[in-house]
């Protein structure tokens, strides 16, 4: 695009609009403009800009033009730009008025209004109508919900933003989020997005209008919905690279967090174009560490890469909206760079009471209406405020896409231009506060006072806060329409005080939303917001929602907007059988409200009398104390372990029930006692509110009060206690306590210490109300007050003793103690005591004889007696034993196990006697306890632990059978051989002297064979180490790049992973291949003692010396670290010191694979050294897989090495390096460059030959020169010393008188167009306008325009000028197929051989599919029976016509689909009704007149009668007509005739894009022609993705029907019954067409008979009862019209209908047809007995009977047959007269 132009005062004048006279001029007067600019500029130039000046030319050739044609002077006009004109006409049409009244145009495409380039640029503030999709607009979020956020904008208007249309990064994040809902049931799907951590309200957005209704119907509006999108790709659509200037504002998502910023998406595609925005830029109040991947800014570019693909910016506010720092758009290369949000410098050229227009940088119109001039809150009057010529600086708010001239709307309120939250009130403590918290919605002004009056727009109304007015609009004044507002009468005028009501806050205009209609003031709620939980209302049944099992929950209207719904458990206090007949709609409901959710926009309600009336209502854990009541809903119950149920109250408070606090009697289960949606009234025993959780009771606090509490309190565990019997359960017993209202538990198994048969049979003898005596409390809980009885005997005598456990100080060991058994492991059993004390019996200490049985042959709750074996009081843990003690032990009292200080119990070598034997260097023996990655844990002897590190085991690698898992060979309770090193510190994890001992010493031990065996231990210390030597090392952890290792337990190393491993395979996966524990044998590399750190190496390399650039060698291959990706190479690491690249060239051995997007940062590869420069320290790699692995695959391109290498005519290619002014220097190796000049690039002639090339991209050449002494490479691209068998193009020699070629348009002259010829040497002819069409000469400029594609033929060939004429006319391809003609015809090129192939290849793909795809829909003759002769013409051998006729004319083949005409002839039909009659005679010779003034009329929509012959023909058209999908299908057709697939479908997106949403019969055109492009040449992929999205735009069923017929055209059985399966899915409950087309085809198509009577079933459960006899019929019908049908079948069915419907007339007649079809004549004639010898029909119908009879049998019968159904018909008349007594005419 040129620069941008600045425009003169006169430029400035002509804005305005005035009515257009032979006397008006314009006025000079001096503007600002025009004293800025220096009269007499330095140096003598010209004011004037280049650009200026060529317009001036221009301008003044158009005028001398004019004078030469008109005779008369040219028009004062200014010099304005053809494109800038909205509809650009003909100087000679405009002034030529007579001649218009004179004549009509013959066509709309023609007409011109006169007064269109008269037309100015109108003040005005955008609206609902002008929003359009493709609209730009500044939005700024005012709510954010769970799934949209809402966005206010300009003028009042709201808009969402789904959350599918945030960013391409936030987009994927859900897909993963539902394929994880969908494959993942173990609770590890990714965290649920909200909404909230991406936008803030208040935040300023650039947003892309998507649509502006939704819900809407075939030819029918829609509701009003502005959907909008913030994705980059689309905020940013029409910027480019080079628009992206300093202080211009670009939308940006975030696509990754580092630590020192983030990295932006731009969404501009094809440029590679990236932002980058520091942790500085984003804003005072948003934390870097908080901001989610995917998140979208409006960015300010505050600075650019040296390459332009970087971009730096800024979302910090406070920077962007400082416009006295001149962060406003200054210098613009396009008008695609004024988007919303940027800010510019505006020029003031007309000041209005309705707002103000300007003009930015002298090219482009803005307006700014009352509102966003600054004035409306106030109140100053905008005349006094601007002046025309000032300067002032405003952002833009939005685009007029649809509006000529094009102007945009900017803002000059200072909230927007400065982009902060609010704008400034005194009422505001901060920006952070919102006026909604001043005024809220709904809130009810008193006195508002009118301010301003705008007649046919609204009010403007203060609302009593400063600096913040409400705006009413005037739909909104009174409950009626109101005709006239005037500032100084009627009801609304200025000073006027209303009652007003708050309906809403528009963020970005910065008013309030206000309403003076009484209708609204009264209403209760406008919106969720102010519905309040708990509050009882009043509404409307306004709908019932049903599912299979009935009723399922019922939507109440509480208001205009508002509704709630009420679940299906709160429909009423009992479970209502009929809800239905309770609740009607229309009928009027009392309800309480449960809750509200106003992000989701729900209301919640309740019917149940007990919660509407009630006077207690639980909203919050605050509010609640301990003793409240209140009732609840039981919403769920739990019978399981924890049983109890969980209460639903108000709002988001719950409460439990414990099973315990249910009743005062005893519930097993409660289910039984209780059911969901039941209300119980409760009783608040507890409370949380930090963890929002209570427990509540349903007992009486009369019973279960402190009374109670009291008693609890004096049980006493061991205590024996008498009470009733109160129930008998399945295994234990309900006992009420004597002297007290106390419940306890006494099971079966606790009434003896024998069998359980034995207390079973105790159990039966006893019966309720029975009293019990002398029972023991076992144990107590007093949070759920239940009591654990016992009547035990073994422990009913330990209690009388005291040797009752009830807590661990009640232990010795050794002592023995009496209790049950409470659960059996395979580990051992548990044994419980009194008061829940339970130790373990471990397997190992019970008797030899029990410990294989099962379950140790014992059950729960038997009666045990064991021995104490241990007792650990740090773990409140103890363990038992059964077996028999020792005559010593036995002697031994219990507290005679209680050891001396230091003394060892069961020590593990059977030899130490106390703890200080065990010494440093000390052989004993130790057990292992359990086994871990890194080390042994082992004990000593009883309480004395140890542990052996991995490294202090093994002498060598060679004695570790499992590597990666070296501890494996050791098992528990293995007992090893050790040697005491120390104690261990588990602080730092070394160990230390033996005088470092703890209360729970842990000693330090080694198993090593050499530390065993050796006199003198000595231990590895980091002193004893150094640079070279090798150890045995063990993994201990695992860091992103490298491992952390002990070589003993006081040395730890670190070994990168570079030095891991010498195959670069295990580097890719540390934590597999390395796993923590795993040994290595590691030299040491390096020492550094001053910062403790500690180098090895695992590799095989003899040196332990850090790698350098010296030992570096060609063909050396080594692993390396990936440090940074750029598009050009990889940078990879090879040590601490050494980092070399890997160019394009050295990735890989087939270029077209080389990609470094491939590799990621911190990967391992492996590469080879391609070169060593160390003068300059450099170094170059190759990860060739021939130089790194010895591949023995093919290398596609060569390595070079040098230029000795090379030699002239090697063809070979590289990677274009860098792109000069004379030529393209091409990569062949790191070291060789090679040079193509610009005459060596191509064959053709390459008008711009720089944009045909990028750096980077992948070219094939010759060398044709190789220049060793001087470095030098030269190459050659042409195809022509490359390509073998390359066709040279055609030269001027080629030419001939008469041939047919295709071009582009090179240059437009006004006398013709210049083309160039294709695949030619630039050769190019003139086509004379004279030469363009058949008709009048037309305007060239008007037609075409440079690089427009034509078809044409050579006229004329000079050669001695060497010039040729060329024709566009479309009688020059216009060739007759008579026999006369063939013999003269000249040869067929291959452009139309190409074409005729196309037309056959598109008969076998767009063919239609009416009658099938429809299920016996008309045909298309039918449907188009008006337009049966609309066709148009294509290929020069002829076409197929629809109707099934040959056409005369060549006719091009249309695509058929559906019901509609695809040949697109209605183009033709219409160009022919435009012209006069007498051009449709034949041509008749012209006279010469002398030529005069007539008017011009724009010709680009009439074309030649004979169709569109290329790209440039369609697109005309379409410009003219973008809802025709006929034209958009044949353009389809035309690019296949092409063989451009790609182009096609293209083709088909833009045509979906371009036409109407209301046009949805042609969008389904389009659809279906999309379909079959894929179902011929796409992939199964591709035609699913477009079947996916053709149904969401489309009748899904239709669709389906449509491409189910497509595939069974084309053969695709398979597919086609996988369609038809989704299909009965879908829509199997609704058409019962689907079901016959499933049956059609599986009968005659699969010939599967068992398939389709299989239907049949099916479709009667699935369609309502009404369809049932008809399709039934029609199934009966199959089986005699199919091949494969059986009409034995067919009979059967029809007499199954005719026996419950003997009066069915229409099936006689069906079946009657059928069987005469079949030639079963007499079956049909016995049908016509059996229908009229039927009782009670009427005789009317009897009459029509017969009648159809006699007709049948004079066509089917005889004369015989004839006459006996007239005899049988004076039979019928005569018992009839009989019976009633008169005689009936027959006749």
């Amino acid at each position: 695009m040129a620069p941008i132009k600045r425009k003169t005062s006169s430029e400035i004048d002509t804005i305005r609009p005035t009515k257009k006279s032979k006397s008006t001029k314009p006025v000079s007067s001096p503007t600002t403009l025009r004293q800025e600019e220096p009269s007499f500029p330095r140096g003598g130039a010209s004011v004037l800009t280049p650009l200026e000046q060529k317009q001036i030319q221009v301008q003044a050739k158009n005028d001398v033009l004019f004078e030469q044609e008109t005779g008369r002077k040219a028009p004062k006009n200014e010099f304005v730009d053809e494109e800038d004109e909205p509809n650009p006409v003909s100087q000679p049409e405009l002034h030529s008025s007579k001649a218009k009244r004179k004549s009509k145009p013959k066509s709309k495409l023609n007409t011109v209004r006169p007064d269109s380039k008269e037309k100015g640029v109108r003040i005005e503030g955008l609206s609902y109508r002008r929003l359009i999709p493709g609209s730009m607009v500044l939005g700024q979020i005012s709510q954010i919900n769970r799934y949209d956020v809402a966005l206010s904008l300009p003028n009042n208007l709201t808009g969402y933003l789904p959350i599918t249309s945030v960013s391409d990064s936030l987009t994927a994040r859900l897909e993963r989020l539902a394929e994880d809902n969908h494959e993942n049931d173990d609770g590890t799907q990714e965290q649920e997005i909200d909404l909230q951590s991406f936008f803030f309200v208040g935040q300023y957005l650039r947003a892309f209008v998507v649509s502006t209704e939704r819900d809407a119907a075939a030819g029918t509006k829609g509701k009003r919905h502005i959907e909008l999108s913030v994705n980059p790709r689309q905020a940013n659509l029409s910027l480019k690279k080079t628009d992206l200037v300093i202080n211009s504002m670009v939308q940006a998502s975030v696509r990754s967090v580092e630590d020192h910023g983030l990295i932006m998406e731009l969404g501009i595609e094809g440029d590679g174009v990236r932002g980058f925005m520091s942790s500085k830029d984003i804003g005072k109040n948003i934390d870097i560490s908080h901001v989610q991947q995917g998140a979208v800014f409006l960015c300010l570019v505050t600075g650019l890469g040296s390459n332009g693909n970087v971009l730096k910016l800024s979302a910090d506010t406070e920077k962007a909206g400082n416009l006295k720092k001149g962060h406003f758009l200054i210098d613009a290369p396009t008008i695609d760079c004024f988007l919303p949000g940027t800010a510019v410098e505006i020029l003031v050229s007309e000041v209005t009471k309705s707002g103000i227009l300007g003009k930015a940088m002298g090219v482009l119109d803005l307006t700014a209406d009352l509102v966003h001039s600054g004035t409306a809150a106030s109140g100053k009057e905008l005349e006094t405020k601007y002046h025309v010529g000032d300067r002032i600086k405003g952002r833009i708010i939005c685009t007029f896409p649809d509006v000529e001239p094009s102007k945009i709307g900017f803002s000059l309120l200072e909230h927007i231009t400065s982009l902060k939250s609010n704008p400034t009130s005194s009422k505001f403590d901060s920006e952070s506060t919102s006026p909604t918290s001043v005024l809220p919605p709904s809130t009810i002004v008193p006195e508002a006072r009118i301010a301003r009056v705008e007649p046919g727009v609204g009010l403007l109304v203060d609302m009593g806060v400063k600096g913040i007015r409400g705006f009413v609009h005037i739909s909104r004044i009174a409950d009626g329409k109101v005709d006239n507002l005037a500032q100084d009468a009627g009801p609304y005028k200025v000073g006027s005080v209303h009652k007003a009501r708050v309906i809403g806050y528009n963020y970005l205009d910065g008013l309030f939303i206000v309403s003076l209609e009484p209708k609204v003031i009264a209403q209760p709620f406008l919106s969720v917001d102010d519905v309040r939980v708990g509050q009882i209302v009043k509404g409307t049944v306004e709908k019932l929602l049903i599912k299979e099992s009935g009723v399922s929950g019922i939507i109440v209207n509480l208001a205009e907007g508002v509704t709630g719904l009420v679940p299906e458990i709160h429909f009423a206090d009992i479970q209502l059988q009929y809800p239905e007949r309770k609740f009607k709609e229309g009928a009027s409901v009392t309800a309480r409200v449960l809750s509200t959710s106003p992000a989701e926009r729900q209301v919640r309600l309740t019917l149940k009398k007990t919660l509407v009336n009630s006077e207690e209502t639980w909203k919050s854990y605050d509010d609640l104390g301990v003793g409240a009541e209140a009732p609840g809903t039981i919403i769920k119950i739990i019978s399981s372990r924890g049983a109890g149920a969980v209460i639903q109250f108000f709002g988001a408070v719950r409460g439990f029930l414990p099973v315990s606090e249910m009743s005062e009697s005893y519930i097993n289960d409660p289910k039984e006692h209780f059911r969901l949606g039941q209300v119980v009234k409760v009783r608040l025993v507890s409370v949380d509110p930090s963890q929002n959780r209570m427990i509540v009771s349903c007992r009486d606090p009369s019973i279960s009060g402190a009374a109670q509490q009291e008693q609890l309190d004096r049980i006493v565990v061991g205590s024996t206690v008498n009470g009733t019997v109160l129930e008998k359960a399945n295994d234990e017993i309900i006992v009420e306590l004597e002297g007290s209202n106390l419940k306890a538990i006494l099971p079966f198994e606790h009434l003896t210490d024998g069998s359980a048969q034995k207390s079973f049979s105790a159990a039966k003898k006893i019966r309720v109300g029975q009293d019990m005596k002398d029972m023991m409390v076992l144990a107590k809980a007093d949070g759920k007050r239940i009591i654990q009885l016992t009547s035990k005997p073994s422990l009913k005598k330990a209690a009388q003793s005291g040797k009752l456990v009830k807590r661990l100080e009640d232990l010795q060991e050794g002592k023995e103690v009496d209790g049950f058994v409470n659960n059996l492991t395979s580990a051992g059993v548990f044994v419980e005591f009194a008061n829940s004390v339970s130790g373990l019996l471990p397997r190992s200490q019970l008797p030899e004889n029990t410990s294989l049985l099962p379950n140790f042959g014992m059950r729960k709750y038997q009666s045990i007696s064991a021995r104490v074996l241990s007792i650990d009081y740090a773990q409140n843990r103890f363990s038992l034993t059964t077996k028999t003690q020792s005559p010593a032990e036995a002697a031994r009292p219990y507290n005679a196990s209680v050891l001396p200080e230091g003394s060892l119990s069961h020590p593990v070598d059977e030899v130490s006697t106390n703890i200080n034997d065990f010494s440093v260097g000390k052989l004993t023996k130790a057990r292992i306890n359990s086994i871990k990655e890194t080390q042994l844990n082992v004990h000593l002897a009883d309480g004395v632990q140890g542990r052996i590190d991995a490294s202090e085991i093994f002498d060598s690698l060679e004695e570790i059978k499992d590597r990666k898992h070296p501890l494996k060979q050791f098992h528990p309770k293995q007992v090893l051989p050790v040697r005491i090193l120390g104690m261990h510190d588990s602080r730092n994890h070394r160990f230390l002297p033996i005088s470092h001992r703890s209360k729970a010493p842990v000693f330090e031990l080694t198993t090593k064979l050499s530390n065993l065996t050796s006199t003198d231990l000595e231990i590895l210390t980091s002193d004893k180490i150094s640079v070279g030597s090798t150890y045995l090392a063990h993994v201990n952890n695992i860091a992103e790049d490298c491992v952390w290792v002990n070589l003993s337990p006081n040395v730890r190393g670190r070994i990168k992973a570079l030095d891991l491993s010498d195959d670069v395979s295990l580097l890719k996966d540390l934590g597999k291949n390395f796993p923590v524990g795993s040994a290595l044998k590691a030299k040491v590399v390096n020492i550094d003692v001053a910062n403790n750190r500690l180098d090895l190496s695992s590799r095989s390399g003899n040196s332990s010396q850090p790698l350098t650039i010296g030992d570096l060698s060609v063909g050396m291959v080594l692993p390396g670290r990936v440090t940074r990706v750029n598009e050009r190479q990889i940078m990879v690491q090879l040590a601490d010191s050494l980092s070399g690249p890997v160019n394009l060239v050295d990735l890989a051995d087939d270029y077209s694979t080389a990609n470094p997007a491939i590799y990621e940062k911190n990967q391992i590869v492996r590469v080879c050294i391609k070169g060593v420069d160390i003068p300059n320290k450099r170094f170059y790699l190759s990860t060739r897989p021939s130089k790194t692995l010895s591949s023995s695959l093919p290398v596609e391109d060569r390595e070079i090495n040098g230029v000795s290498d090379l030699k002239a005519n090697d063809v070979l290619r590289g990677f274009v390096k860098n792109i000069a002014d004379n030529g393209l220097f091409i990569s062949l190796a790191y070291n060789v460059t090679a040079f193509v000049r610009i005459s060596d690039l191509s064959d053709l002639f390459l008008k711009d030959w720089k944009s045909e090339f990028e750096i980077g991209q992948l070219v094939k050449g010759k060398v044709i020169r190789v220049d060793q002494d001087l470095n030098l490479v030269q190459m050659s691209l042409k195809r022509s010393h490359i390509d073998k068998d390359y066709r040279p193009p055609l030269t001027f020699d080629d030419m001939i008188v008469g041939q047919i070629v295709t071009g582009k348009v090179r240059k437009v002259e006004d006398f013709g167009v210049f083309i160039v010829i294709d695949n030619s040497a630039n050769v190019s002819g003139l086509c004379h306008k004279t030469q363009m069409a058949d008709r009048k000469s037309p305007d060239p400029k008007k037609l075409y325009n440079e690089g427009d594609s034509v078809k044409a033929k050579v006229l004329k060939i000079d050669r001695d000028t060497r010039r040729i004429s060329l024709g566009l006319k479309a009688s020059f391809f216009e060739y007759k197929v008579d026999a006369d003609d063939e013999a003269n015809e000249r040869p067929v090129t291959r452009d139309e051989l190409d074409e005729d192939s196309g037309v056959e290849r598109l008969q076998d793909v767009f063919v239609a599919h009416n009658d099938k795809a429809t299920g016996g829909r008309e045909g298309l003759e039918e449907a188009n029976d008006d337009q049966s002769d609309l066709d148009m013409e294509g290929s020069d051998d002829g076409g197929v016509d629809l109707n099934g006729e040959s056409s005369q004319d060549n006719k091009m083949q249309g695509l058929a689909a559906g019901d509609f005409d695809w040949t697109g002839g209605i183009l033709t039909a219409e160009n022919e009704d435009s012209d006069s009659g007498t051009d449709a005679e034949a041509p008749q010779p012209k006279k010469k007149k002398r030529r005069k003034a007539e008017p011009q009329f724009d010709l680009t929509g009439n074309l030649d009668a004979h169709g569109p012959q290329s790209v440039a023909d369609f697109e005309r058209l379409l410009l003219g007509k973008p809802n025709m999908s006929a034209l958009w299908v044949q353009y389809m057709a035309f690019q296949l005739q092409l063989s451009e697939i790609d182009k096609a479908r293209e083709i088909a997106e833009r045509g979906l894009r371009t036409i109407h949403i209301r046009e949805q019969d042609e969008k389904l055109n389009v659809w279906m022609a999309l379909l079959n492009l894929e179902n011929a040449y796409g992939t199964d992929e591709a035609l699913d993705n477009v079947f996916a999205r053709a149904c969401q735009h489309c009748d899904g069923l239709d669709i389906h029907e449509r491409l189910s017929s497509t595939l069974i055209q084309s053969g695709k059985y398979e597919k086609a019954e996988t369609l038809y399966t989704k299909a009965l899915s879908k829509y199997g409950t609704t058409s019962d067409a689907l079901w016959l087309n499933v049956a059609t085809f599986y009968l005659t198509t699969l010939n599967q008979p068992s398939k389709a009577h299989a239907l049949l079933p099916r479709a009667l459960q699935s369609l309502p009862r009404h369809t049932h006899i008809q399709l039934t019929s029609q199934f009966a019908a199959l089986e005699f019209k199919s091949p494969n049908g059986d009409p034995e079948r067919g009979r059967t069915m029809f007499e199954g209908i005719l026996g419950s419907f003997p009066k069915k007339w229409d099936i006689y007649s069906i079946l009657v047809d059928l069987e005469t079809i079949k030639g079963e004549k007499e079956r049909a004639r016995g049908l016509f007995e059996r229908v009229t010898r039927l009782n009670g029909v009427k005789a009317g119908k009897m009459k029509k009977l017969f009648k159809q009879w006699e007709k049948w049998e004079g066509k089917h019968g005889d004369e015989r047959s004839r006459a006996r159904v007239l005899k049988l018909a004076e039979a019928y008349v005569r018992k009839i007269a009989e019976e009633k007594g008169k005689v009936v005419d027959f006749a």
